[in-house]
């Protein structure tokens, strides 16, 4: 049975059941404390902890998850992988226990053909919690479940819970056994590899408070409305009904392997074991199979590679699945080969990836391209930390044990600057024969996260533990009235310091606060927090910043000013209305810019994010190319002319699919209630999902001025643009600098830029007579250089060396020609060309950075002096890199201070090898 046949099978069964069929939501979790959705029932969160009130009694789903805190484990066993589907059904508070377990019984031990699993009941197993005397009778007395195979366990294996305060309950668990080859008999209290887990059901049941661990907690009591909530694992259902050895060869996920096997050459075996010769590479295959699906289903639900969040998690996947395709030999782009059998594998369950593959391909093959180029930069940079590393053993004595390796600095900085993976730095490093202090790069990784999770703090205040957001939020939302008001009076329902709530705060602290009412807009969708004032008797509070970690619930972060202000005080909240104002024009400003890159670039330039605040928008759009002066102008002007139009700035709520069936547009990845507010600008022109706030009208913005358009990672493009006073005050400098320039140039405006071009033309002609100048100057000097050549003597051999810096030089080239032109002299010189060994290295500035070529004969590189290995190690001097053959290599640096230190590092090269080759 097709992984798909699974998925419909299971839906159909339970709408016969009447629940209501829930699409998979998207792999970006709606919760905030989650990056991804990880289970089944995480978009139902919600309904469980009574924050929302569910639409439905029941409700069935396959969802799409994706758990990667064990990335590094994938492939090493057939268990680990990243991306699953969990099967699930749920009741909010209808059946219990007398019809979940009967319900799963019936499914998994119906005949196919009447639309069950069909599976040997014989070959079934379940556990239930020690003291679930309710669950046990259902399965032995309702079920007809034989006793001899039901187990008791105890919480560490069959009780459930959020690890908060919250609900829970014991939970009944299905295993199949996979027979006595896969281990000894039992159940799965002696054996969970041969009894394989596949179905659970939890009961919610209780009301669980002082929760430390899994197995310490306090029953408070029981939940006035008790819930269902199972889980089937979809891809270990396939593995019995495919009757297959793993995941990892279900019909969903083996095209991709053995693609990749052939593209590499190699045969895949399913070996678990380290010692056999197979198991690296099918570690590897493994690995490229689960990640290769896993980026297909992430971009697929708009994620995009990055350095942060989610897209560092896609970026991360989809590199290491490329560099093990390298590491089995294969360099040429693998993701062209493999992506599109990961998209036939999984478009029978989610057609989507069919239907947005254009996208989907586009943005993982330029992360691809990215990350090829990404390692052949490193490895330059990777060729020099292994050469100075080699360098300081050298030094350091042939014995010594401790001898410097690459450094963890160094080891950082490959990851950190190059993208380099620690894991490929290691590997490199010890095909190489030099180690890495690994420990050092560790630390510096620590560091690094220690920073971001400050950073993290200080913009979100507080680090307030979610369950004291949680309790304030019980007590009821933060009504939000600041489309209507610029003031309101509200009452303080809480102080929180620290995680806790406190009772009063005085002058100086910095705290959290929230009110039963604000006018002071939450950072949400784009646009900044405001900031303001709160004021009540004896009390002034700033504004500084407003966030809404829990849905409904608005906290400011507040410094009193003056006074004390105790919970429980009458406030009047206002907002700095100047900076509300201008926030909104460029909020309205955002949306218009959206509308003009649909009508000039076409509708899949939609959006993956933005900023806004007073007078400054940045927008990111997915599109996979730079765009055209033209284009830019084209959507600057498009946006002005709907300033310029005065279009109404229409709001309106509605229901979800009321606005979707309208046309507006939403954001990947964004979870949106029952009841949505769409913003308008012009009829269907602009149509958005948006909880912002807006101009009444577009004539309001001004003007809106674009600054420019970058890259900000493979696939997605970012424009910034000012509005208002801001783009005002942009277009008058503008206008300064090129008043200024026609005074300066003497001409009209309009010719200001002919004559610009017209100057720099005749600077690279200038440019071009100084090269030739330099180059017959530095050829003249020549003869002089060769008097400079020294003789270094060792029991190997003798070489005739020149190391100089020629100071500044206009190009690379110029430095070539010099070096040859050297070597040639001092072999003429010698009177025997092929006998003399000769080494020419020359160093210089161009633009400031450092440059080095070097240049060896014949004879020299039989001695055991090769070019490319002398530039590597001058380099290295210079923080740089590079390379060559072994006659002529050239390269350069960061740190032009240090030529000199390049050079003696040369010299004390050569003299090194003479030496070892004569030992």
């Amino acid at each position: 049975m097709k992984s798909q046949d699974i998925a419909s099978r299971w839906l159909d069964f339970f709408a016969q059941k009447d629940h209501s069929v829930v699409p998979s939501a998207s792999l970006v979790s709606p919760d905030p404390s989650l990056l991804f959705t990880i289970a089944g029932m995480v978009p139902f969160i919600p309904y469980f902890l009574g924050q929302e009130t569910p639409p439905y009694q029941r409700a069935t789903t396959v969802q799409k998850c994706i758990r990667t805190a064990d990335i590094e484990e994938v492939g090493k066993t057939v268990r680990h992988g990243t991306f699953f589907q969990m099967c699930g059904n749920f009741s909010f508070g209808d059946y219990f226990k007398e019809k979940a377990i009967p319900y799963a019984w019936e499914l998994l031990t119906t005949s196919q053909d009447q639309g069950g699993f069909g599976l040997d009941p014989e070959r079934l197993w379940v556990t239930v919690y020690e003291e679930d005397d309710e669950a046990e009778r259902i399965w032995r007395e309702e079920v007809g479940f034989p006793a001899e195979r039901i187990q008791r366990l105890g919480k560490e294996d069959n009780y459930w819970h959020t690890g908060q305060p919250g609900p829970g309950g014991p939970d009944s668990e299905i295993f199949y056994d996979r027979g006595p080859e896969y281990g000894r008999e039992g159940g799965p209290s002696a054996d969970e590899n041969r009894y394989m887990e596949i179905w659970n059901l939890v009961f919610m049941q209780y009301q669980l408070s002082e929760v430390t661990s899994q197995t310490e907690f306090t029953v408070a009591g029981e939940l006035d409305h008790k819930n269902i909530d199972t889980g089937l694992g979809l891809e270990r259902l396939a593995m019995i009904l495919q009757d297959v050895e793993n995941m990892y060869e279900t019909d969903q996920v083996r095209p991709v392997l053995d693609r990749a096997a052939a593209l590499a050459g190699k045969e895949y075996s399913s070996t678990e074991d380290p010692t056999d010769p197979r198991y690296t590479d099918d570690v590897r295959l493994r690995m490229i199979a689960d990640h290769v699906r896993s980026a297909l289903m992430l971009i697929t639900d708009g994620v995009v590679p990055g350095n942060e969040a989610g897209g560092y998690v896609l970026r991360r996947l989809i590199r290491r699945a490329v560099r093990a395709m390298r590491l089995m030999g294969v360099t040429d782009p693998v993701l062209p080969e493999l992506l599109p059998v990961s998209r036939d594998a999984m478009k029978g369950t989610y057609p989507e990836v069919e239907r947005d593959f254009d996208r989907i391909s586009r943005i993982a093959y330029n992360e691809e391209k990215a990350f090829l180029r990404t390692i052949a930069a490193g490895t330059a940079r990777m060729d020099s930390a292994v050469t100075a590393a080699k360098s300081a053993a050298r030094a350091a004595g042939e014995g010594n044990a401790a001898a410097p390796g690459i450094s963890g600095a160094d080891a950082f900085e490959l990851h950190d600057t190059y993208g380099f993976p620690i894991d490929l730095t290691l590997e490199m490093a010890e095909e190489a024969g030099v180690a890495v202090d690994e420990a050092g790069f560790r630390e510096l990784m620590t560091e690094q996260r220690n920073r971001a999770r400050q950073d993290a703090k200080s913009k979100k205040s507080g680090h307030v533990d979610s369950s004291a957001y949680r309790q304030l939020q019980a007590e009821g939302d933060t009504v939000f009235t600041g489309y209507t008001e610029h003031t309101t009076e509200a009452r303080i329902r809480g102080l929180l310091s620290g995680g806790q709530r406190v009772s009063s705060a005085t002058a100086g602290q910095e705290l959290e606060l929230v009110l039963d009412a604000t006018p002071f807009y939450a950072e949400s969708g784009g646009q900044a927090a405001d900031t303001g004032l709160i004021t009540g008797d004896g009390f002034v509070l700033e504004v500084l910043d407003v966030q809404s970690p829990v849905r409904g619930l608005s906290v400011h972060r507040i410094k009193v000013a003056e006074g004390e202000v105790p919970a429980g005080a009458t406030a009047v909240g206002a907002i700095d209305l100047q900076r509300r104002l201008d926030a909104q024009k460029a909020h309205t400003g955002t949306h218009l810019v959206h509308a003009a890159l649909h009508q000039i670039l076409g509708p899949e330039a939609t959006q993956s994010g933005s900023f806004n605040k007073e007078g400054y928008l940045r927008f990111d759009f997915r599109w996979g190319e730079a765009m055209s002066e033209m284009a830019r102008s084209e959507v600057e002007e498009v946006s002005n002319l709907a300033i310029r139009d005065n279009h109404p700035v229409l709001t309106r709520e509605m229901g979800l699919d009321e606005a979707r069936d309208l046309g507006a547009m939403s954001l990947f990845g964004e979870k949106y209630g029952d009841r949505v507010r769409v913003v308008e600008v012009n009829g269907a022109w602009s149509r958005e999902l948006c909880g912002g706030t807006h101009v009444g009208a577009t004539a309001e913005i001004g003007s809106l001025a674009l600054l420019g358009e970058q890259s900000v990672g493979s696939g997605n493009r970012r424009v910034e643009a000012l509005v208002g006073l801001d783009a005002f005050r942009h277009l008058a400098t503008e206008r300064t600098l090129v008043n200024e320039l026609t005074g300066l140039l003497k001409v009209p405006a309009d010719q200001v830029k002919d004559r610009i071009t017209g100057t720099l033309a005749r600077l690279k002609e200038v440019e071009k007579e100084l090269a030739v100048l330099r180059s017959a100057q530095l050829q003249a000097e020549a003869g002089r250089l060769v008097e400079n050549a020294v003789a270094v003597s060792g029991p190997g051999a003798t070489i005739t060396v020149l190391a100089h810096d020629a100071g500044p030089v206009g190009s690379g080239d110029e430095l070539r020609s010099l070096v040859l032109d050297l070597r040639s002299r001092l072999e003429n010189q010698s009177g025997n060309a092929a006998g003399t060994p000769v080494v020419v290295a020359m160093a210089g500035t161009a633009k400031g950075r450092p440059l080095v070529v070097v240049g060896t004969n014949q004879a020299a590189r039989e001695s055991g002096l090769k070019a490319g290995a002398l530039v590597k190690t001058a380099c290295g001097v210079l923080g740089g890199g590079g390379g060559g053959k072994d006659d002529v290599a050239q390269g350069g640096g960061q740190e032009a201070a240090r030529i000199d230190d390049a050079l003696v590092a040369v010299r004390t090269t050569i003299e090194s090898t003479v030496g070892a080759a004569g030992a």
